[in-house]
C-alpha cells in the first residue's frame, strides 16, 4: 500500500519543508489526549499523540480507537504514533489490531537492541513490511540510546549513529523515520549533554525531504537545543515527562480538595499549558 496519504508522513513532511518541529507528546490516558488536541486546536499547530506499549497494552483497541478518533477529527492534523515497540508482543498487537481496522498512523519498530545493524535490519524489516501493508509508517533507530522509560528496556550501551550506514540502513528496513542516536538518552540527564549536531547535519543533507528526522531522548532538555535540533532537520520531537509530570502532580493534588471532573479539568488545562510551550519553543503555532 502506498503510504502518500499516510498523515504522519504529511505532517512530518510539511514540517521539514517549513522548518518548524511536530510535538509528539506520550499520552497515557484519555484525558492526556483530549488535552493535547484541545492545546493543538487552540494554537492551530499539527500535533503527534504518542503511546508507548505498555499503555496500548493496558487499554488496547478501544483506547487506540479513541485516540485515532480524537486525532482524525482534531481541526488541525494530529496522527497516532506507537514508540518503542521492541518485542514481538508489542508489534503483534499494534498489527493484529490495523488488520482489525484499527490503525495507528505510524510505529517505531525498535531493534536498537540488536547487536548489530545486520540484525537490526533483519528483525525490523518484516514488520515493516506488515505494517506498511495496512498503511502504516514506521520509524526506526540506527545506533542505540541509553536509558529507559514507561516500562522500556533499560539500555546501558549507548551507541552513536553513524551517517555513512543511514542510506543502507534505511533501505535495509525499508522505513519510513529515522531516531537518530547523537549523544541523547531516555531519562534525565544528570550533566548537560553534548549532542553531535553533524550528524543530524550529515543525516538531514542524505535525506532532504525523504526520511524526516526524529528527536528522542529529550527530558530537560534547554530550548536552545530543541531549535538547535530542529535547524538541523529533525522534524518530529517526543516528549514524555515535560508534559506527564505536571499534568500527574496537578491531577493529584486537585483530587485532594476537589470534584473529580473539576480536578481533570485543571490537570488537562496544566499539560495544554506545557504543550503550549512547545508549539512556540518548536515554532509550530499557526503551521496547522
Amino acid at each position: 500500500m502506498a503510504l502518500t496519504a499516510n498523515r504522519t508522513l504529511q505532517i512530518l513532511a510539511k514540517a521539514e519543508r517549513e522548518g518548524y518541529g511536530v510535538l509528539a507528546q506520550a499520552c497515557y490516558d484519555a484525558q492526556m489526549a483530549v488535552s493535547l488536541v484541545r492545546a493543538a486546536e487552540r494554537a492551530r499547530s499539527p500535533a503527534i499523540i504518542l503511546l508507548f506499549p505498555v499503555t496500548l497494552a493496558y487499554g488496547k483497541g478501544p483506547f487506540l480507537r479513541l485516540c485515532i478518533d480524537l486525532a482524525h477529527q482534531a481541526s488541525v492534523p494530529i496522527s497516532v504514533h506507537l514508540d518503542h515497540a521492541t518485542d514481538p508482543e508489542h508489534l503483534e498487537l499494534a498489527l493484529s489490531l490495523a488488520e482489525q481496522g484499527i490503525v495507528f498512523d505510524s510505529i517505531m519498530v525498535d531493534a536498537s537492541h540488536a547487536e548489530n545493524d545486520e540484525e537490526n535490519i533483519s528483525i525490523a524489516k518484516p514488520y515493516v513490511d506488515r505494517a506498511h501493508k495496512c498503511g502504516i509508517a514506521v520509524e526506526v533507530e540506527l545506533g542505540r540510546l541509553e536509558g529507559g522509560e514507561a516500562g522500556l528496556r533499560m539500555i546501558s550501551d549507548a551507541k552513536l549513529t553513524d551517517p555513512t550506514k543511514a542510506k543502507s540502513f534505511m533501505i535495509g528496513t525499508g522505513a519510513d523515520i529515522l531516531a537518530p542516536s547523537i549523544g541523547n538518552l531516555h531519562g534525565s540527564y544528570i550533566n548537560p549533554p553534548n549532542f553531535r549536531q553533524h550528524i543530524l547535519r550529515d543525516i538531514h543533507s542524505e535525506f532532504k525531504g525523504k526520511v524526516p528526522i526524529c528527536l528522542h531522548g529529550t527530558d530537560t532538555l534547554p530550548d536552545a537545543l530543541f531549535v538547535e535540533c530542529i535547524n538541523n532537520g529533525v522534524s518530529k520531537i517526543n516528549i514524555n515527562s515535560w508534559g506527564r509530570d505536571p499534568y500527574a502532580r496537578a491531577l493529584g493534588e486537585a483530587l485532594l480538595s476537589k470534584t473529580f471532573p473539576e480536578a481533570v479539568d485543571i490537570a488537562s488545562e496544566v499539560l495544554i499549558k506545557e504543550c503550549d510551550r512547545f508549539f512556540a519553543v518548536f515554532r509550530s503555532k499557526g503551521k496547522a
